[in-house]
């Protein structure tokens, strides 16, 4: 028996969405300008390549980093517009159909996905850390863990209100969980890497 008659609205998923995306997509804006330079001249090194250890240049260049064809850069410039512009409504009010949502958060789990291949490519494969790879990993998993929860507590992943509950009580500990993902990939990345060291 389902008893909350209207979805929960949140201002903090919305600026969350928002941020993300921008965030997101200058990182994919730097790294697209990094490809096209190194297109421009192979010789050259990528503002962004510290050290060994610290790169963007061998991601960049790798068959991981043109999976579908295209740099992936490119796929991060459009898909995280997707977020600006659903934040965006939200805050300003607008309320979406369960299909909308349920079609968003397979988006954005297939962003995770994504991202945690391109994870275990760098750091088990390529043996690098790509900074701005890194900025884009640290807004798309609490992303994923907001956006998740956000669709239990609306009745997206099941109408009944014992999943809106759960949904309410995750809520709070979406900061947490993104915390832990960070250290698993910075713990991961340690024993790989050593990447401590590099500091």
């Amino acid at each position: 028996m389902t008893t909350r008659q209207h979805p929960p609205r949140s201002p903090v998923l919305a600026v969350w969405l928002i941020v993300a995306g921008i965030i997101g997509w200058f990182a994919a804006f730097e790294l697209t300008l990094e490809r096209l330079k190194l297109l421009a001249d192979p010789n050259a090194t990528a503002a962004c390549d510290i050290s060994l250890l610290v790169q963007c240049g061998a991601n960049l260049q790798s068959p991981q980093g043109s999976v579908f064809g295209f740099p992936n850069p490119i796929l991060g410039l459009t898909a995280w517009m997707a977020p600006v512009v659903v934040g965006a409504a939200l805050l300003a009010g607008a309320r979406f159909a369960r299909w909308f949502w349920l079609v968003f958060g397979l988006g954005v789990t297939a962003a995770l996905g994504f991202v945690i291949w391109l994870i275990s490519q760098s750091i088990y494969v390529l043996g690098t850390l790509c900074p701005w790879c890194m900025v884009t990993w640290s807004v798309t998993i609490p992303t994923f863990f907001a956006v998740a929860v956000h669709l239990l507590r609306i009745g997206a992943l099941g109408r009944s209100d014992r999943v809106r509950r759960i949904g309410d009580a995750l809520a709070p500990w979406v900061p947490l969980m993104a915390i832990l993902a960070f250290a698993v990939v910075g713990l991961l990345a340690q024993l790989r890497l050593n990447w401590i060291a590099e500091f």
